[in-house]
């Protein structure tokens, strides 16, 4: 009986994070996203700056997605609106 080997998706993780690139870089877009590259600490810190100068409660800020690399390296892209009407 044939095992069942699921395909590799790093070519569709790539095209899904480039997507997300072009999106956040349209003004039409209704979020704003920035993506970074730090170790585990700096990435705790960067992540408290966004939610202390954009409260979730009105700028629904969240980290959309996030990896974690070799290194103690942390990929991770914040989330937001651009304003808190």
């Amino acid at each position: 009986m044939a095992k069942f080997t699921p395909p590799p998706l790093d070519g569709l993780k790539r095209r899904i994070n480039r997507h997300r690139q072009e999106q956040a870089g349209e003004k039409g877009g209704m979020f704003v996203r920035q993506t970074f590259l730090l170790n585990r600490e700096e990435a705790r810190e960067k992540a408290r700056q966004w939610f202390d100068e954009f409260p979730k409660a009105a700028y629904w800020t969240e980290v959309e997605s996030w990896r974690q690399l070799e290194g103690d390296q942390i990929e991770f892209t914040m989330r937001r609106l651009p304003s808190a009407d």
